[in-house]
């Protein structure tokens, strides 16, 4: 299969087909983010790199030959937690040279298969998306195949159903964690904790029910936490960008590590190692969740919409 992938970031979409089984005989990628890309090629190097979006006029490949477009468009401008700019936003209106390469490859080859995604965005604004792809979008939750809450839109010309629901629990992808019962609430009070009424002085050692448990930004302690928030390119978790998931040790507060952000989106540990962790973090929340696309594209044979 030769396969176009369209801001193809870290190439998730390239470790998607490898787990579904899908043999490549050529991936060629188009990215701009130069960190993204060293971690491509230092998974991939035999992808053939094809630059900026933009140029794609210029590009010398067999557009005929093609049987299968990725892409997952810059959300930014349809975020909830955005200014809502939509196609204003110049970078979200990069989805028009997605349509454009699509109309492009389907002139040449109209049985290509092609998969977009994006944010849960407007109706609005889906529907405009719809109605130049010419299908309906799935609605998929990451929640099903990992331990991470990421409801993400799907575009393909092919049927999608949901995924099994896989039961991953957030603290199976906790590095070095024992298990964390949840019931108690604290509360963020000028930075410090306040458990059980008393404020911890800064630096000491906080009074918990168990050693490890899971903390929002607003100080809220998270009952029955199954899943962690979705990831977002600053390396926080939340449904609206707004939220920070963070564990709590005896001793400390931290974010999650590089290796459970890997976890979350399903991808192999390290995957994006040799990069700095800021860059990590950043494609990490920018990236697909693996086995959500995995799925997809292992449907691909069915009857097409």
């Amino acid at each position: 299969m030769n396969v176009l992938s369209l801001f193809d970031g870290m190439s998730c979409g390239r470790v998607a087909l490898e787990r579904a089984d899908i043999p490549v005989s050529k991936y060629y990628a188009s990215e701009i983010d130069k960190y993204a890309t060293q971690v491509s090629q230092n998974n991939y190097p035999d992808i053939i790199r094809l630059g900026d979006i933009n140029n794609w006029e210029n590009w010398d490949i067999p557009w005929s030959d093609i049987d299968l477009i990725l892409a997952g468009s810059p959300c930014q401008g349809f975020s909830f937690a955005g200014k809502q700019l939509a196609f204003d936003d110049k970078r979200s209106a990069l989805f028009f040279r997605f349509a454009e390469i699509l109309a492009h490859v389907q002139s040449l080859n109209p049985d290509v298969s092609f998969l977009l995604e994006n944010v849960r965005m407007k109706k609005e604004y889906e529907n405009v998306i719809t109605s130049i792809v010419g299908v309906e979008p799935v609605m998929i939750n990451s929640a099903l195949v990992s331990a991470q809450n990421r409801q993400r839109l799907y575009w393909c010309n092919w049927n999608v159903e949901q995924p099994a629901d896989k039961k991953i629990l957030l603290n199976s992808i906790l590095q070095n964690l024992p298990d964390c019962p949840i019931g108690i609430r604290v509360r963020d009070k000028s930075k410090s904790l306040r458990v059980g009424g008393v404020n911890s002085p800064v630096g000491s050692r906080q009074e918990w029910d168990s050693p490890y448990q899971i903390i929002s930004k607003k100080g809220d302690l998270k009952l029955n936490q199954d899943k962690s928030g979705c990831l977002t390119a600053g390396g926080h978790s939340g449904g609206n960008h707004s939220d920070m998931d963070v564990v709590h040790a005896p001793l400390s507060t931290r974010r999650y590590s590089t290796i459970e952000c890997e976890r979350l989106q399903t991808l192999p540990d390290n995957y994006t190692a040799g990069v700095s962790n800021t860059q990590r973090y950043k494609m990490l929340g920018n990236g697909w969740t693996v086995d959500v696309i995995a799925h997809i594209l292992k449907h691909m044979n069915s009857i097409v919409i």
